[in-house]
């Protein structure tokens, strides 16, 4: 097993892709962490399942995040995986979007990179050991009508990432993106049936993703396969974004 004991962090891990993640680590033999910020008694189900450990806190927290990091090097020595996934959307037309819904989106998506790359960049330079893979969207490559919050959060992440792929490269740690195009997901739940089928016409291969669909790739990333790969932006769409 590629990852019997490697030390993971995931956060937003409760649900869709991050739930997807932390289970797929874990079968794997990982030890993996997450963050949740409401679902408790979902949180301490994945826990126990997992044999993890679990931490309430808001993505957008800054020194909530240097915790979550602290108390995990406590309990385990230190982080060898980060993957960054906790995001929301707050979707409408500029014109009609509200400072608050740009503000939480830019928070919760993008500045919640920096917390958690900045808590584990010292632990991953002092190990000469890391690999950090942050979850962006095809939107951040493509742009779409009524997410120009989301998209800017996620064309932001790929910008942080190859910056610390630059930065932390020379020390044995690898920066990457998987970018996903459309998931199957609580967060995909609200989507008419009409809306999905005409986003389902555009997909080449005409279908949408499930979660386990984007962990593969991510443990790719994490795996001592992708050594030699860093600052690259991975899409996992089914062909939407050609």
């Amino acid at each position: 097993m590629e990852f019997k004991e490697t030390r993971v962090l995931v956060t937003g891990g409760t649900r869709g892709i991050g739930r997807g993640i932390v289970e797929a680590f874990a079968v794997e033999g990982a030890q993996v962490a997450f963050t949740y910020r409401s679902s408790v008694a979902v949180a301490e189900e994945l826990e126990e399942a997992t044999g993890g450990l679990a931490f309430q806190c808001d993505a957008a927290d800054f020194d909530g995040a240097e915790q979550v990091v602290k108390q995990m090097v406590k309990a385990w020595g230190g982080v060898d995986v980060l993957v960054n996934n906790a995001g929301i959307t707050r979707d409408n037309l500029l014109m009609r979007m509200s400072e608050s819904d740009w503000d939480v989106v830019i928070n919760a998506n993008l500045k919640s990179i920096f917390n958690y790359s900045k808590a584990v960049y010292r632990v991953m330079m002092r190990q000469r050991y890391g690999r950090i893979v942050n979850i962006s969207s095809i939107v951040g490559l493509t742009g779409n009508p009524g997410q120009a919050n989301y998209a800017a959060s996620k064309a932001g992440i790929i910008g942080i990432s190859k910056s610390l792929a630059k930065e932390l490269g020379a020390r044995g740690v690898t920066v990457n993106v998987v970018a996903p195009g459309y998931v199957e997901t609580d967060m995909t739940e609200g989507i008419s049936e009409k809306m999905k089928e005409n986003m389902i016409r555009s997909v080449p291969v005409r279908r949408t993703a499930v979660p386990e669909e984007i962990a593969a790739p991510v443990l790719f990333l994490a795996s001592s396969g992708a050594a030699y790969i860093t600052g690259q932006v991975l899409t996992v769409d089914g062909g939407l974004s050609m």
